[in-house]
């Protein structure tokens, strides 16, 4: 058995796209229109380090867009919430801040953030290794909304 991938419901594409690609560094590995069904799918996973095969089998996550969903979806935070490992969490929340995102539980202790998604998907960023040594202005930041 083996992990394949989380599927999320957006109703705006272009902007789940730049969140998870521009903000959280991902790639889209492949999409699917479907005109009878009147939906798109985006797979998106990591992007490949220096020197790796860029073709990587990693956990993905699948956007589903549905073309005729006007409101938004109710219980996203039913769902829960996505965990990415990140090298420097401080920097991966500036490039969140830096796209217009607010970051919902900074990460005071070097070690873990949430972010929402523009379809308030919660995403938990944890730093790779150690926890990064406290640090302005993350330490005195408040919580804000839900995560």
């Amino acid at each position: 058995m083996r992990y394949l991938h989380t599927m999320i419901r957006v109703r705006d594409l272009p902007a789940a796209i730049r969140f998870f690609c521009e903000g959280l560094g991902l790639r889209e590995i492949r999409r699917r229109d479907s005109e009878q069904g009147r939906f798109t799918l985006v797979f998106l996973g990591e992007k490949a380090a220096p020197g790796e095969i860029e073709d990587r089998d990693t956990p993905q996550i699948e956007l589903t867009h549905n073309w005729d969903q006007t409101e938004a979806y109710s219980g996203g935070r039913n769902f829960g919430h996505v965990a990415y490992e990140v090298a420097d969490i401080y920097a991966a929340c500036q490039r969140f801040i830096d796209l217009g995102y607010t970051i919902s539980r900074p990460p005071r202790d070097g070690r873990m953030a949430f972010v929402r998604s523009p379809d308030l998907i919660s995403v938990e960023l944890l730093q790779r290794g150690d926890a990064l040594p406290a640090a302005e202005p993350w330490t005195s930041m408040k919580n804000i909304g839900e995560w």
